[in-house]
């Protein structure tokens, strides 16, 4: 199965979150082709999560597995690190105090 450029996943993924309505911002633009992707969830109450994709070697399937969860501010600094290793990360931020990030849907894994 042919890979989609990291550019392209984020401008689909952008698209469908304003489809409901959930604001989200590129806080870092990593490599437009192969930069690996970050989402942080911030729910506005000072608490976020931030998942990272992954690959499953027993299903052979991608998904979105929590990098870090807590307060903000610590999910930001695990933000930081994981961008002092690889500057062609790509971060996503989205803001729902419903605590909705899609990722679970289908297509974005």
């Amino acid at each position: 199965m042919a890979r989609l450029t990291a550019r392209f996943w984020v401008d689909a993924y952008l698209a469908r979150l304003s489809v409901y309505d959930i604001p989200a911002f590129v806080v870092a633009h990593g490599d437009d082709t192969g930069g690996a992707v970050l989402v942080k969830l911030a729910t506005l109450d000072g608490q976020a999560v931030v998942f990272q994709r992954s690959f499953d070697l027993m299903s052979g399937e991608r998904q979105w597995v929590e990098l870090s969860k807590g307060a903000e501010r610590d999910v930001d600094e695990a933000i930081a690190r994981q961008r002092g290793f690889d500057p062609d990360l790509w971060v996503i931020e989205v803001e729902d105090r419903q605590g909705r990030h899609l990722l679970d849907q289908d297509g974005l894994a």
